[in-house]
């Protein structure tokens, strides 16, 4: 390139560049008389209104009730929603709830989990639990305790103070010492009516006889909680002593997440029946996969799996399960299942067997 090209070439761009300049101002004077465009809108999802919906256990027999039982039972039953709903009521996560609901439910003797659990073949209390919150995914487990007070409470200390999601046995209740968790003896689990159910099985078992009760013969009793709060989260838990007469170190499917304890940002779930079934058919995550991938609505899931699945293979049993909409389903083939729902206006319903109408919110 010659030096006189060089030149020119040099004119030209700093005459381009000065035009450019000068135009400068006149073009942004013309777009500052334009209205500023509007930023497109962010959809801020809907506040949600909390529900709590719990369970006590399936195979619940009018026979084997007497009135005292009931009234005691319906007792209990408000009194974990009222305590659930105390803290959806405050802006706590659905986490919270859950796990105020299950602990009363623990502490009430007339249900199988926590004080009232049932006994092994060997005369003590094995307890189950777990907890997951549906918004992370986190979940917490436990499994075969003999003096963890609440074994709910554990599975949440599982789930927020470890690296781990299920215990099992000693270690998950040294575990429970380490992270402050209320122990007691192992005579604090113990009520005369388990005691002699055992003796009973022992009998059966012992005779050759087929377990004459439904409870003992199909392993029902189990407490559970679902929730959803008024950010939209969901939570679900499981608590229970798992069967009578059981050996071997026996886990049902209370704690295995997925089988009887499952959430996720869909759908909620706590089941209670014959675990074996639940574990087989991964349950909890067949409803919410059923939702999520079939597009089926809570009520159609939870009873295609509860209501067909389980009883054609052979098993029994109940559910609570709850959506991101709040629409909820307590699904159950046996003679009756202590359950209950509370909603925003803090009423609790509840019910025990089948023949019994609950109550479902507005609008349903």
């Amino acid at each position: 390139m010659t030096n006189s090209l060089r030149r020119n070439l040099h004119r030209a761009c700093c005459a381009f560049a000065l035009g450019s300049i000068a135009l400068a101002p006149a073009a942004w004077a013309a777009e500052a008389g334009k209205p500023a465009a509007a930023k497109p809108a962010v959809a801020k999802p809907a506040a949600a209104k909390p529900v709590l919906v719990i369970h006590g256990g399936a195979g619940v027999e009018r026979a084997g009730l007497s009135e005292q039982d009931q009234k005691d039972a319906r007792a209990a039953l408000e009194s974990a929603l009222r305590a659930g709903h105390a803290a959806l009521a405050a802006g706590k996560p659905a986490l919270d709830a859950v796990s105020a609901a299950i602990v009363v439910l623990e502490d009430a003797p007339m249900f199988n989990a926590g004080r009232g659990a049932v006994f092994t073949h060997d005369g003590k209390n094995e307890l189950d639990s777990a907890l997951m919150d549906g918004a992370s995914g986190r979940a917490g487990a436990v499994a075969g305790v003999h003096r963890v007070k609440n074994p709910i409470v554990l599975a949440r200390a599982v789930m927020e103070k470890s690296r781990h999601v299920m215990l099992v046995g000693d270690g998950a209740e040294a575990f429970a010492k380490e992270a402050g968790v209320t122990l007691v003896a192992p005579s604090y689990f113990r009520t005369e009516k388990r005691w002699q159910q055992l003796q009973k099985a022992l009998k059966e078992e012992a005779s050759g006889q087929a377990h004459a009760d439904l409870e003992t013969a199909r392993h029902f009793g189990t407490v559970g909680a679902v929730a959803l709060d008024a950010e939209g989260r969901l939570a679900a838990g499981t608590s229970t002593g798992g069967m009578t007469n059981k050996r071997y170190g026996r886990v049902g499917d209370s704690p295995i997440i997925g089988a009887g304890t499952y959430a996720d940002a869909r759908c909620a779930v706590s089941g209670t029946g014959w675990g074996e079934y639940y574990i087989r058919a991964v349950a909890a995550h067949e409803i919410c996969a059923r939702m999520r991938y079939a597009g089926q609505s809570v009520r159609e899931a939870a009873e295609g799996v509860i209501d067909r699945d389980i009883p054609a293979a052979g098993g029994d049993g109940g559910a609570i399960v709850l959506g991101a909409n709040g629409e909820f389903a307590l699904p159950f083939n046996t003679e009756g299942m202590y359950r209950g729902w509370i909603g925003a206006d803090g009423v609790p319903h509840v019910a025990l067997f089948k023949d019994e109408a609950l109550a479902e919110p507005a609008g349903r």
